[in-house]
């Protein structure tokens, strides 16, 4: 049949899912809102972008001695370290007052992880405030116990020539140390100030070395020694000293009166430095500064601070705050701003020193602490150190 309609399938019942239950929080433990946790997620990882960001910026800004440190191509010539101006003390007012340091032992080698020498380093500083013409004068502050003989000599020229071509004076303060070469690099100054109880003086000069040839007996150990000539092993610490033959022994005589004459030539130079320092300071301040008789002191003794400004070796006791008073009285300015030159961080450093592979070595402990001086150099050097 046509009109016969067919059966409607019944539709299937809907259920509605079921709610979920949320657990109640625990009792005792705050409730930790999403909005909250994802606020403290963004604020770490904006730190962490900003720290990355930053680390990006210093490899950038250093890459170039990345480069050289690892290529041995330099990416750009630089006549010296990178110095930047650091403010020490503000002050009103436009003068500046440039303060140096020379602490520790003064040696040709890297100095404080600069890559530089001291010398080469206090000479780029010099230079600095040589060439600013808001610098009126410079202080220069000592705490050391002197060092080596040729460092010591070209700190010594580099403050001479820079007070000749700047016309600017340089005021030494020596702090708790401040003998031998410590002294000699003060000479040259227009004035020295050191505390009462500074240990200074100290003029003279050292070198040494170490016999062990008995220790080498002991063991069983022979060196062979081979030479042109019968100096060419002066200084050896392998030498039998108590079985010389009579040719030997008359060498060794001659050995020690040429390094003697040696020591007595450097240490005629270390009385000059002395001289002429103390003279044209005398010239400069109109005052009298080396007292009579002054030479009998300079034969390798220490001196108060005290001591060394009734002899003449130094012009005034005080503190470092006198020397900077002094330094601008000198320059015939109120006062000053004081001002240092450091050298910035460097990754480039940082990479090479975890680069750095040092040789393996044998170290044999005696019980004795060795002395900070290398056998066969000169040294101005204070006897508290050597011995």
């Amino acid at each position: 049949m046509e009109n016969e309609q067919k059966p409607v399938e019944p539709t299937p019942p809907q259920y509605a899912a079921p709610a979920r239950s949320v657990p109640p929080p625990l009792r005792g433990a705050p409730a930790v809102s999403p909005a909250s946790g994802a606020k403290r997620g963004r604020g770490w990882m904006i730190v962490a972008i900003a720290l990355f960001c930053a680390l990006g910026v210093s490899l950038l800004l250093n890459m170039a001695g990345f480069v050289e440190s690892f290529t041995g191509v330099a990416a750009r010539q630089t006549a010296g370290p990178n110095l930047m101006e650091v403010l020490v003390e503000d002050y009103e007012g436009g003068d500046k007052i440039a303060v140096l340091s020379i602490e520790g032992i003064i040696s040709s080698g890297d100095y404080n992880g600069t890559g530089f020498e001291l010398a080469r380093l206090l000479r780029e500083q010099l230079k600095r405030a040589k060439e600013d013409k808001k610098v009126k004068a410079v202080v220069l502050r000592i705490d050391s116990p002197g060092g080596e003989v040729l460092a010591s000599d070209a700190i010594y020229h580099e403050i001479e020539s820079f007070q000749e071509e700047s016309r600017k004076p340089v005021v030494a303060s020596m702090g708790s140390l401040a003998a031998s070469g410590g002294y000699y690099v003060a000479a040259p100054c227009r004035w020295i100030v050191a505390h009462e109880v500074t240990i200074t003086g100290s003029i003279g000069v050292i070198m040494q070395g170490f016999n062990y040839r008995g220790l080498m007996n002991k063991v069983g150990l022979r060196p062979e020694v081979y030479k042109s000539g019968k100096f060419k092993d002066m200084l050896s610490g392998s030498r039998d000293l108590d079985n010389l033959s009579p040719a030997e022994k008359e060498a060794y005589k001659e050995e020690r009166a040429m390094v003697q004459g040696l020591i007595d030539e450097t240490y005629g130079r270390f009385k000059d430095v002395v001289k002429k320092g103390r003279d044209k300071a005398a010239k400069a301040n109109r005052a009298d500064n080396l007292k009579p008789g002054w030479e009998e002191y300079a034969d390798g003794r220490i001196l108060s601070g005290r001591q060394a400004r009734e002899l003449g070796f130094v012009d005034e006791t005080g503190t470092f705050d006198d020397a900077v008073k002094r330094a601008a009285r000198l320059a015939g300015i109120p006062g000053g701003k004081l001002v240092t030159y450091a050298t910035p961080f460097n990754f480039a450093n940082l990479f090479r020193l975890l680069g750095k592979a040092e040789p393996p070595t044998l170290k044999v402990d005696l019980g004795l602490e060795a002395p900070p001086i290398k056998n066969g150099r000169m040294y101005f050097l204070s006897p508290v150190l050597t011995f």
